[in-house]
């Protein structure tokens, strides 16, 4: 039994360390990062956004949001049913059980829709508790983000690369 329970734990890790530690993205212009206290959706559409975005939510201990996101969308890109099963059954276990150590913060609604939708899972299974996580980043991280020392100084940096060239 303990042997089982030392298999699982080693393979839930590698499973966690196949995540990449950041997007790969190009330089973020000085319009770019501004326009990330214009809208969160501009944020999360880009890679450079999300990337700071995820070092902030890191120091507020809430990166598994942007990790679940993340995972969401590539499970959204997903044709192969046998690769959707997978990839599925890797989201649940690091985000939706209860047992796991990046759980998300979800409803009760949502986890019930989530448990029956797992029976066979689709690349949308998530798509609920994507929604209810990309609105807690929105409302609850995003305002202190914007306020916070990693944004303000990132503005700084762009601004003043920019009226150096």
């Amino acid at each position: 039994n303990e042997d089982r329970e030392r298999a699982w734990r080693a393979s839930r890790e590698t499973k966690l360390e196949t995540i990449p530690n950041c997007e790969a993205c190009a330089k973020p212009t000085p319009e770019e990062v501004r326009g990330w206290a214009q809208s969160f959706d501009k944020l999360m559409k880009s890679p450079a956004g999300r990337n700071v975005f995820r070092e902030f939510l890191r120091t507020e201990y809430s990166e598994e949001n942007m990790l679940f996101w993340l995972a969401c969308e590539e499970l959204k890109n997903e044709c192969n049913k046998h690769t959707i099963d997978e990839k599925a059954r890797t989201i649940y276990e690091d985000y939706i059980s209860i047992l796991s150590p990046k759980e998300v913060s979800l409803d009760s609604r949502v986890r019930e829709v989530i448990n029956r939708k797992m029976q066979e899972p689709s690349s949308h299974t998530f798509d609920d508790a994507q929604l209810q996580i990309y609105t807690l980043m929105h409302r609850d991280s995003y305002p202190r983000f914007l306020n916070s020392a990693i944004y303000k100084s990132l503005l700084q940096s762009v601004s003043r690369s920019s009226s150096e060239s």
